[in-house]
């Protein structure tokens, strides 16, 4: 197998990898933010009060793009799949 086929097929696995963990990411690093000047501005300092409101929002967020998510994976290793005789060859 040549290396510039490995490459791609890393930096194509890579790129699924970040698009379907990117809007959990973004929500998480969103909602903590957001505790967190609340936090500030209240001077509370409760530990599960930063972790309870991202747990929440990720969650939601995961049920909402679900579908999304498991069609882009079953895309990507179909297409994948489908790709192996001519890589192999």
């Amino acid at each position: 197998m040549p290396l510039t086929l490995v490459l791609d097929l890393a930096r194509d696995a890579l790129t699924m990898a970040l698009a379907l963990a990117g809007p959990l990411l973004t929500t998480a690093l969103v909602v903590g933010l957001v505790v967190s000047v609340l936090q500030a501005v209240t001077s509370i300092q409760e530990q599960t009060l930063s972790f309870v409101p991202k747990l929440f929002a990720v969650g939601a967020v995961f049920l909402v793009l679900l579908s999304w998510m498991f069609q882009t994976m079953v895309k990507y290793t179909t297409d994948l799949f489908r790709s192996l005789p001519g890589l192999v060859g």
